[in-house]
């Protein structure tokens, strides 16, 4: 019969230098994010939008707080499993979050962002099936990013319909 793998727990300052890594791939995600896309805020607001479109101060905040908690959920499933199907999941969806902004407000494809931010929905819904198996409070921490790509996704939508 052979042995099953089991990944113990990280301990220590190896369980902090996680939490920084984790730290600095949302961080890293946001910056690519932002790349090549200054004054995003300015064609934010030339675009015809849904009566329903927040305005371009509140992305800043709410991404901010969505990034704190996409790392420290990531970092509670890797202390548990360490670098497994799970973490592909993770990898997947901040890769598809970082290319979103470029291909939206860099190239200005709508049409294109609406598929990156539909593969991302569905990149977060397996995050948080998987992750829910391993820690219900990194699942949990997950919930409000994927309503706001949910709602993004909406966002995005009307964008490249009215315009």
């Amino acid at each position: 019969m052979a042995a099953t793998a089991t990944h113990a727990p990280y301990h220590g300052i190896r369980k902090w230098v996680g939490l920084a890594g984790f730290g600095l791939a949302a961080l890293a995600t946001a910056a690519i994010g932002g790349l090549g896309v200054a004054g995003a805020a300015r064609e934010y607001q030339s675009l015809d939008q849904p009566p329903w479109a927040p305005p371009s101060w509140l992305f800043g905040p709410v991404w901010t707080l969505l990034y704190a908690m996409i790392a420290v959920s990531g970092w509670l499933v890797w202390q548990k499993v360490g670098f497994r199907k799970e973490m592909l999941a993770y990898a997947v969806q901040l890769a598809l979050n970082a290319i979103w902004t470029p291909i939206f407000f860099g190239a200005g494809q709508y049409g294109l962002a609406l598929v990156d931010i539909a593969l991302l929905w569905a990149a977060i819904c397996l995050t948080v099936a998987w992750f829910g198996r391993v820690s219900k409070p990194a699942a949990v921490m997950l919930l409000p990013y994927w309503a706001w790509v949910s709602f993004a996704t909406a966002l995005n939508t009307a964008i490249w319909y009215l315009n």
